[in-house]
């Protein structure tokens, strides 16, 4: 991943926050959309547009756009900065490569431990019963 070239594909788009906020929020668009085409990227390799592709797949349309977007600030210069974070923190996400997970077994003390609630639950049950059966 070649985080200089994803920059430079990034499209942002300002457009109105939804929500109350009076006159100023009327007037400004402060809320900030991310677009970046994952299909047509330079700054990805083919693998790693299949994974963000496969993983981040809520969040890519038909079109093979992913789109975020952000309007917690009441600045659009801030809100850029943010949606910008998130968004290489969600690739960097989605190229993570998973901990491949170690077999283990049971220890015997375990099993043991194991064996004899089920034998003490079972004796509880037992005594619940009519003894006249």
């Amino acid at each position: 991943m070649n985080e200089e070239v994803l920059f430079k594909e990034l499209d942002y788009k300002a457009v109105r926050s939804s929500g109350p906020g009076g006159q100023h929020a009327n007037k400004t668009s402060t809320k900030v959309e991310l677009s970046f085409d994952v299909e047509n990227s330079e700054g990805l390799s083919n693998e790693e547009k299949i994974l963000i592709q496969k993983k981040l797949a809520a969040r890519i349309n038909k079109e093979g756009i992913l789109k975020l977007t952000n309007e917690d600030s009441r600045s659009q210069h801030s809100n850029k900065e943010i949606v910008t974070r998130i968004f290489i923190s969600e690739v960097r996400q989605a190229l993570k490569k998973p901990r491949l997970r170690k077999k283990t077994r049971p220890t015997r003390a375990s099993k043991i431990k194991r064996l004899k609630a089920k034998k003490q639950k079972s004796e509880i049950k037992a005594n619940r019963k009519n003894p006249l059966k």
